[in-house]
C-alpha cells in the first residue's frame, strides 16, 4: 500500500442497506453521523476518502410512506429516485457541519465498460480529491437493472478502489467477517487474514467451483479479488463495530483482511479484467495453463479441456486449470458453444468443424490478464 507513517492514504469506503439500517427497517442518521466523524477524522489528517453507499431505495420508501419494501424493478427504481437525493443529503449535511465538501456521483457498470467513460469518471474523482471533497458514490438505481437485483454496491466498490489506484478498501458489513465454516455451525470463527483467494475460500462463501453459486459473501469474494488484483487491501468488517474506520487503519484484528497482490495491474489491464463480469469458466490442461501463465502465450483450443456457463464473443471469461484454481480473465473470441465444439482441437481444424474460422486464438493475449 502508498502508506505514510504505515497507514493507508487513499480508502474507499463502502457501506451497505443493511448496516445503514441496523435492523431497524429505516435509515439510521445518527450512524451515517458517526461514520462521516470517522471519515472527517481521516481527511483532517492528511487521508482521501471515497464513501460507496446504498440505501437510496429504504430512504424512498420512507418518503413514500409504502407499508413494504418495492418488490418489482420498476417500483424499486421509483423509490430509488425519491430516495438518492433524501440520502445525499444526509451524508452533505454532516460533511459540511464538519467542514468538508460532499460531491455525488452516480454510476453503473457501463461507466466501467466503456473506456472512455471510465476514464472520465476516474480523471473527476481524482480531481475531487484533490480538492479535498469526499465523493459519495452510488450505483445509479433509477437506471440499473442488473446492480439492483445483484452485489449491493460491493462489486462498484472494489471497482472504483481499483480505478484510484486506493490503497485501502473497507466493506461495512451486517456480518463480521468470512467465516471458516457455515457461520450456523457452532464452533465457527471469522478468517482474521486471506492471502490468495483459492476454490476453497470460494467454496465458504457459497460459491461452487464452476462459478455457479450465489449469494452476497460470494460477491464480496468477488470484489476481493477485484482489489486485490488491482494492489488494494480489502477488508470486511461489522459496519456496527465502534470507531471501526479508525480501527481497520490500526489493523486491530477484526474481520477478514484480504492481502493486496504483489504488484498493481497496469490500469488498461484492470480494465480488461474487470470492466465486465465474468459470464463463464474454461478450463485448461496443465500444458495450456504454462503457455499462458508463465509464456505469455494466447489460449488456443487444443489446451482446453471443458467449458462451463453461457457466453458470446466478445463477454469475459476466466481461464481455470483442472484443479479449479482460476489463473486469468479474458474476453472470448468465440461463444460458449462454439468453444465447447473446438476444445482440444488444433487451430488448423476450427473452420472444418464450425464452417469458419474467425480467430486461432480463444483468448489472444492482449486481452488477457494473468493472476484474475
Amino acid at each position: 500500500m502508498k502508506t505514510q507513517g504505515n497507514q493507508p492514504q487513499r480508502i474507499v469506503v463502502k457501506v451497505g442497506t443493511s448496516t445503514l439500517t441496523g435492523g431497524l427497517g429505516k435509515i439510521d442518521r445518527d450512524y451515517i453521523k458517526d461514520l462521516v466523524a470517522q471519515i472527517v477524522r481521516q481527511v483532517s489528517s492528511g487521508k482521501q476518502c471515497v464513501i460507496v453507499t446504498s440505501g437510496a431505495i429504504r430512504a424512498g420508501v420512507e418518503k413514500l410512506k409504502l407499508d413494504s419494501l418495492p418488490r418489482t424493478i420498476p417500483e424499486k427504481q421509483a423509490a430509488a429516485a425519491v430516495g438518492q437525493g433524501i440520502l445525499l443529503h444526509t451524508y452533505a449535511e454532516y460533511l459540511n457541519e464538519m467542514g468538508i465538501s460532499a460531491a455525488q456521483l452516480l454510476l453503473t457498470r457501463d461507466d466501467f465498460v466503456d473506456r472512455q467513460r471510465y476514464l472520465n469518471a476516474r480523471n473527476t474523482l481524482n480531481s475531487l480529491l484533490s480538492y479535498g471533497c469526499v465523493p459519495i458514490i452510488n450505483e445509479n438505481d433509477t437506471i440499473a437493472v442488473d446492480e439492483i437485483k445483484f452485489g449491493d454496491n460491493d462489486t462498484l466498490a472494489a471497482l472504483v478502489a481499483s480505478a484510484l489506484n486506493a490503497d485501502l478498501l473497507i466493506l461495512l458489513s451486517d456480518t463480521p467477517g468470512l467465516y471458516d465454516r457455515d457461520p450456523s455451525l457452532p464452533g465457527c470463527q471469522v478468517i482474521p487474514e486471506i492471502s490468495v483467494i483459492t476454490p476453497e475460500i470460494r467454496a465458504l462463501a457459497g460459491d461452487s467451483l464452476n462459478g455457479d453459486g450465489t449469494g452476497s459473501m460470494k460477491i464480496r469474494i468477488e470484489a476481493a479479488e477485484i482489489a486485490t488484483s488491482s494492489g488494494v487491501e480489502m477488508v470486511i468488517v461489522d459496519g456496527r463495530y465502534m470507531d471501526v474506520i479508525d480501527a481497520v487503519i490500526r489493523e486491530e484484528p477484526i474481520g477478514t483482511r484480504f492481502l493486496a497482490g504483489g504488484s498493481r495491474l497496469s490500469n488498461r489491464k484492470r480494465w480488461v479484467a474487470f470492466s465486465t463480469p465474468v459470464r463463464g469458466v474454461i478450463t485448461v490442461n496443465e500444458g495450456a495453463k504454462k503457455m499462458v501463465v508463465e509464456g505469455g502465450k494466447s489460449l488456443l483450443p487444443v489446451g482446453i479441456v471443458d467449458v462451463s456457463g453461457t457466453f458470446q464473443a466478445g463477454d469475459l471469461i476466466a481461464i481455470a486449470d483442472e484443479q479449479g484454481t482460476r489463473v486469468a480473465r479474458g474476453f472470448a473470441n468465440y461463444s460458449a458453444t462454439e468453444i465447447r465444439q473446438i476444445k482440444g482441437l488444433k487451430t488448423s481444424q476450427i473452420e472444418k468443424v464450425l464452417g469458419y474460422k474467425d480467430f486461432d486464438e480463444v483468448v489472444h493475449r492482449d486481452n488477457l490478464v494473468i493472476g484474475v
